[in-house]
């Protein structure tokens, strides 16, 4: 069996010590150091001092609930792009829809496989370790892993809801997004519930990347449907 890096550090946040015993018991088998956390609290004041690979999540965790503390993480920087997989007794479709739009990237079922659970976090892993740090196109260079933004060799500010509205659009060239989408995916707190807010934010990022944000070449709005980012 390939072994993970020694490095690759997962935070386990569950509750049933029995459950947490069992994932990390086949964490640690297949080569990661897996972490126990009975509370998000705890596995985020952790995680500031030692970021992990990737999060395990219950959702009904004491303390708060796990598809807040997702949204949580997901509006901080450091933990933007970290594979959060959600382990959860609450496996009715609506849970599992209510897990991927707050921002989880997996969502696996009690009672689960082990061998099962091991292969889904290898395979986030891999999805983030494929995903390029860097996307140019023309004048604009996105350095994904430290959310910059260049134009022209130029540094722009951008907040981080912008920035992850416009990597998420750059990182598929001609597709179009709505604005819905667009909430459902950033978690709709971050926008303010309401898919006008991100016209607001469309705009801001026009005045950043475009050389006539009345006249995009990037960032283009589709009539009816949404906004799509094209290349050059």
């Amino acid at each position: 069996m390939t072994q993970a890096q020694p490095r690759q550090t997962v935070f386990v946040v569950e509750d049933d010590p029995d459950v947490n015993r069992l994932i990390r018991t086949n964490l640690q088998t297949a080569g990661y150091i897996a972490e126990p956390f009975s509370n998000m609290l705890s596995a985020l004041a952790k995680a500031r001092i030692r970021p992990p690979s990737p999060f395990l999540l219950d959702i009904m965790v004491p303390g708060e609930d796990g598809l807040e503390f997702c949204q949580r993480l997901r509006s901080m920087p450091e933990f933007s792009k970290t594979p959060i997989i959600f382990v959860t007794a609450k496996g009715s479709e609506d849970d599992r829809i209510l897990g991927f739009e707050c921002g989880g990237d997996d969502y696996i079922t009690k009672p689960f496989s082990p061998r099962e659970l091991v292969a889904r976090v290898k395979a986030a892993l891999r999805r983030q370790g494929e995903a390029p740090a860097i996307l140019r196109f023309g004048d604009l260079e996105i350095d994904t892993a430290a959310m910059l933004l260049r134009v022209r060799g130029a540094e722009k500010t951008l907040t981080t809801v912008e920035f992850r509205i416009l990597e998420m659009l750059a990182r598929s060239p001609g597709r179009i997004f709505s604005r819905e989408r667009i909430l459902r995916t950033l978690g709709s707190d971050s926008l303010e519930s309401s898919p006008r807010a991100v016209d607001a934010f469309i705009s801001k990022i026009r005045a950043k990347i475009e050389d006539d944000p009345r006249y995009p070449t990037y960032l283009l709005t589709v009539r009816g449907a949404g906004y799509r980012f094209v290349g050059r």
